[in-house]
């Protein structure tokens, strides 16, 4: 059987990660693409990637290019193009800048692989997805954008750091958009089955809470130049896993609702079912009022920015 072709668009910090993280779980070749001006960086990468294989025993090609049509053909695209947040930028700073990138990515993109799979990190995530989803005519089903994979793994850390427990029983999900108005649904985050409401107290949720709207933010300020990229890299390989491999992983992400949560024509982060037939379903399930009034609100975000793209 032929290997699947995974083609990371942007090489820098999360690209990178990406690129090594395919390789190590064997999902497929890889290529890795930049503009013309980074073509030797994204080489060089490539090649250091392929010199760590002996080391650790996995046979993926990585190739690094600045060469549309190296790209023909790919299964899965993982999109970072764009410039990072810096100190005292919010994601929608980002907006007119990477909007460009976006489009241009959007058209290639469906000149070389219109049957692709594609997962959008680039941000302002709501807007960005919306955008290559709308300039590709891409079906639904194969544009998913990565955000509450990230936010339900930052907000699973904080409350394994709280109680001390292992993070792997730690089950929650965060939902809407990916920025200061996401909506963490405590009401059902679990630990080995345990509802964490009866193992922490309400104020310290809040905290936990607080903390995971925040979690990219506290990341930029921490390195002074540049945002997160180890764990968005995990947070889409995830995603790209559960497509390749047929998975049928529930995952929260940004996908189209066309109806579901009462939500319409936008791309909002929902708990999505993710395998061969890309975004396969979207699981609905009853929500309170106070989680009904916070996923208004983070729509209300979601279509500010949207609207901004002018698409």
């Amino acid at each position: 059987m032929a290997r699947k072709k995974i083609t990371m668009i942007g090489g820098g910090q999360i690209g990178g990660n990406l690129a090594l993280l395919a390789a190590q779980k064997e999902l497929g070749d890889i290529v890795i693409f930049d503009i013309p001006q980074a073509e030797g960086m994204v080489k060089g990468k490539a090649l250091d990637l392929m010199q760590l294989r002996p080391h650790d025993g996995y046979d993926a090609n990585i190739t690094g290019t600045s060469d549309w049509n190296d790209v023909k053909g790919t299964d899965v695209f993982i999109i970072t193009a764009g410039i990072p947040r810096k100190p005292g930028m919010d994601r929608e700073d980002l907006l007119g800048i990477n909007l460009g990138i976006m489009k241009d990515v959007a058209t290639h993109i469906k000149e070389q692989a219109p049957n692709a799979f594609v997962i959008v990190i680039s941000n302002p995530l709501d807007a960005m997805v919306y955008t290559f989803y709308k300039v590709s005519g891409f079906p639904k089903n194969q544009v998913i954008g990565m955000a509450g994979a990230l936010d339900s793994g930052r907000f699973r850390t904080f409350i394994a750091m709280e109680t001390g427990y292992s993070v792997q029983d730690v089950t929650c999900m965060v939902l809407g958009g990916h920025g200061d108005t996401m909506v963490p649904i405590t009401r059902l985050a679990t630990i080995g089955g345990v509802p964490v409401t009866d193992l922490i107290s309400p104020e310290r949720i809040k905290e936990i809470e607080d903390r995971t709207r925040v979690a990219g933010g506290e990341i930029v300020k921490l390195f002074g130049n540049g945002s997160a990229f180890y764990a968005p890299a995990q947070s889409a390989i995830e995603m790209a896993e559960s497509f390749i491999r047929d998975k049928k992983r529930v995952i929260p992400c940004a996908s189209l609702c066309e109806g579901e949560f009462g939500i319409d024509g936008y791309f909002i982060g929902v708990p999505s079912v993710i395998g061969s037939g890309g975004v396969e379903k979207i699981l609905e399930f009853s929500l309170t009022d106070d989680e009904k009034a916070g996923l208004n609100k983070t729509l209300d975000a979601v279509k500010k920015t949207v609207g901004e793209t002018g698409l």
